[in-house]
């Protein structure tokens, strides 16, 4: 019997498990169908996207009401196909604002729905957990102490670790990087990565330029390497760099790990890209501004200490968060320049981050795969 998988993914870290995961799935049921909402590299491995992914990339609270009437709109599009479909599984790939609902309507409609990466209840809004509970069969963490919040409230959930962690070396080539960027041995590299997003870029790619700008004043031999996550965001950041012709930046299309892997320390806005930074045993400045009023009611929310994923599955600061108001060039070239010049800063960091990379290092394709398998 031919079997059929909806899925949604809303954004590229989700594009990337949800890849993985399909083609894990392919090796169990060949004759599969996959569908829903995915982008290029779950289309790459045979998934049919029916809307855009780059639709459902809205952060922040209130700026998602801009765009709340079209998301509405293609969520009851799409509950409407996926139930007609009548797939063996529904898996919602993060995006917990879009699909926490929608796996609660198709769970009622008598869909299996499960739910991958868990949605940071456990930092923020904990009271999610009683609709997390009542709209999915399973949940599939990323993080071993995720499934220990969730049994709690007995909500059934596994950790399959994740795929970031077995895609990298545990010793990343440095030497094959620079070769491949054509960047050379005799001078600091800093790795710039303001964002994927059009409102992250806008928000912190001026910062991080000026900070670059005070960091070549204290050290004038440094490069900058930035890796553009799409055309629109290259030229969103060309647009900011022709204000900084002063500065000795490389812009790439793509490349973001081989861009962090070349570089001797990252500056970068906070999200999925500190878990690669940690893998690839960087010393990362984590970094963040929301709008005003989302920052208001966020931090606010927050029940956890820290919000990048080092520190937070370390239980302690390895790396500096330096967010919102206190994110200012002055403060971000200080956190840069102590690991530029104090090589013990730098050194100490690598056996913690390899500890959490062997933890973190489960398969997570093949585990995810057979967790779904278990649940159909």
């Amino acid at each position: 019997m031919s079997r059929c998988f909806a899925m949604v993914a809303g954004e590229a870290s989700g594009d990337i498990l949800g890849a993985g995961l399909v083609k894990a799935l392919k090796v169990q049921y060949p004759d599969a169908k996959f569908v829903g909402i995915g982008g290029p590299k779950m289309i790459a491995e045979g998934f049919e996207s029916l809307y855009p992914m780059e639709r459902l990339s809205v952060m922040g609270l209130f700026e998602v009401l801009g765009r709340l009437g079209e998301l509405l709109n293609i969520r009851k599009k799409l509950f409407n196909t996926i139930k007609d479909m009548k797939p063996d599984v529904f898996i919602g790939i993060d995006a917990p604002d879009f699909n926490l609902s929608l796996e609660k309507k198709l769970k009622e409609a008598g869909i299996k729905s499960v739910h991958y990466v868990s949605p940071s209840v456990w930092a923020w809004r904990e009271k999610r957990v009683f609709k997390i509970k009542k709209s999915v069969d399973l949940v599939l963490c990323l993080f071993p102490f995720e499934v220990e919040f969730y049994k709690k409230y007995n909500v059934p959930a596994i950790c399959v670790g994740h795929t970031l962690a077995d895609a990298i070396d545990l010793q990343p080539d440095v030497a094959k990087a620079k070769t491949e960027l054509s960047i050379g041995d005799d001078h600091p590299v800093v790795a710039i990565l303001p964002g994927s997003r059009q409102g992250e870029v806008s928000r912190l790619g001026e910062l991080f330029l000026q900070t670059a700008e005070l960091v070549q004043a204290n050290i004038p031999k440094v490069e900058f390497l930035i890796p553009a996550a799409n055309e629109e965001r290259r030229e969103q950041l060309q647009e900011i760099l022709s204000q900084h012709e002063n500065v000795n930046v490389t812009l790439f299309n793509g490349k973001s790990r081989e861009v962090m892997t070349a570089a001797d320390v990252v500056l970068m806005a906070s999200g999925t890209a500190a878990l690669e930074g940690m893998l690839l045993k960087k010393p990362l400045v984590v970094s963040y501004k929301f709008s005003a009023i989302s920052a208001f009611f966020l931090f606010r929310m927050l029940t956890q200490k820290f919000v990048s994923l080092p520190n937070l599955l370390a239980g302690k600061e390895l790396i500096p968060e330096i967010l919102q108001d206190d994110a200012t060039p002055d403060n971000l070239s200080k956190a840069l320049l102590k690991f530029l010049q104090d090589e013990n800063a730098a050194k100490h960091l690598h056996d913690d981050f390899l500890s959490l990379h062997k933890s973190l290092r489960l398969n997570a394709d093949e585990a995810a795969a057979k967790a779904i398998s278990n649940i159909i």
